[in-house]
């Protein structure tokens, strides 16, 4: 490659937002950059971080030609949801009680972000620079220019910060963001099962934080335990047979015995939120653009539909109108700040009504599970939110 390379658009970052916007724009006449510093990598066995991707997603990735070269082997589908309260409350959701296949996919983070780099490796009008890192960044009236630490400069109309909450693209073109951090980490693991979970997804709000369980293929389950900082360690800490028996009773033995699959791990939990996602030749999508607490599922959600609404706004734009043009982005700003800002607001509101341990509340939150539970419009209302 050039020392100098001039593109349309430079997407910063290679992780599952990033990569499936360069995806879904394969059929435009963009030129693209993807600027990332490590490739992604098949961890042995089963990768501990997994997501639940919406039906909706899951066809916006079939529509650039990911979904369908998945492993089926290692999908999972979500048919049914089973939500407890800490006070005797309970809802339950199911795809076949609404008319639909599926709730959600649970898929495992390595597995589709390696689909999604193969795919944009194979695709014509895309350059992945790796192993890159990004050093400086300025912007002009025409152009931003992207500075290498190799020294490399990459201009293009277009800058698309996708490298994660802590975004160097974010910080660099002096956009402050809010953090709120929840004292809290998220614990996962993947476990055996000596019941089949038959596709059902298990959450649990209790006194000691969230925590969810995930079907994976076969006796398998995944699990998220959002829960404070001291206990989450506590739990990190625990031998395998010690931590297998902490959360199979945490789960009410629904599942029989647990055995450890993947080593308990931790990461940080906060809500972040941007004043804006656009600028004058700058767009941001996924956790560089927004974060939520992990109770909801959806975090992943909505960077694929940053990723698809971006592309879409991209390819209807005029010829007479640069892809940087802020006003032209600004659609793009418009049509997602509805549904961050309410999911953002939603999960946040919940984590902290349930992490309340106040007497009335828990009569309230318990009674609302219930209420919402027996109602079918509610009940499908947010079934048909969730699938996209």
């Amino acid at each position: 490659m050039q020392t100098n390379a001039a593109f349309d658009i430079i997407i910063v970052g290679g992780g599952l937002a990033g990569l499936s916007l360069a995806t879904s724009l394969r059929k435009t006449p963009y030129s693209i950059a993807v600027v990332e510093g490590r490739a992604p990598v098949q961890p042995e066995g089963w990768d501990a971080r997994i997501y639940a991707v919406s039906p909706g997603n899951a066809r916006f990735l079939e529509s650039s030609g990911i979904w369908q070269h998945l492993d089926p082997a290692r999908l999972q589908a979500v048919e049914t949801m089973a939500i407890f309260g800490d006070a005797g409350g309970h809802m339950r959701f199911s795809a076949f009680d609404s008319g639909i296949e599926t709730l959600a996919w649970i898929v495992e983070s390595s597995l589709l972000q390696r689909e999604l780099w193969e795919t944009a490796k194979r695709q014509g009008n895309v350059t992945l620079l790796c192993p890159s890192h990004p050093a400086a960044l300025s912007f002009g009236a025409d152009r931003a220019t992207l500075t290498l630490d190799d020294g490399r400069a990459l201009s293009a109309q277009l800058i698309v910060a996708a490298d994660g909450a802590d975004s160097w693209t974010r910080n660099a073109a002096g956009i402050n963001v809010q953090f709120q951090p929840y004292g809290q980490l998220g614990v996962v693991a993947n476990f055996e099962c000596t019941k089949p979970h038959r596709g059902t997804a298990f959450q649990w709000f209790r006194d000691d934080g969230v925590l969810a369980w995930l079907p994976l293929p076969g006796k398998r389950i995944s699990i998220v335990w959002s829960t404070p900082d001291e206990h989450a360690r506590e739990l990190v800490a625990l031998s395998a047979n010690e931590l297998c028996a902490k959360v199979a009773a945490a789960g009410e033995h629904r599942l029989g015995d647990l055995a450890l699959v993947t080593p308990a791990a931790g990461f940080p939990l906060r809500l972040m939120r941007a004043p804006q996602t656009v600028a004058p030749r700058l767009a941001l999508i996924g956790d560089a653009a927004h974060a939520i607490h992990p109770l909801s599922g959806h975090g992943i959600n909505l960077g694929f539909q940053d990723a698809r609404v971006l592309a879409a706004t991209l390819a209807a734009k005029p010829e007479h109108i640069g892809c940087g043009d802020v006003q032209w982005l600004r659609r793009f700003e418009r049509a997602r700040k509805e549904e961050v800002v309410a999911l953002q607001s939603v999960t946040d509101g919940l984590q902290r009504l349930f992490g309340n341990p106040a007497a009335p509340l828990a009569a309230l939150r318990n009674t609302g599970l219930n209420l919402a539970g027996h109602l079918p419009v509610i009940r499908d209302a947010l079934v048909r939110y969730a699938i996209g």
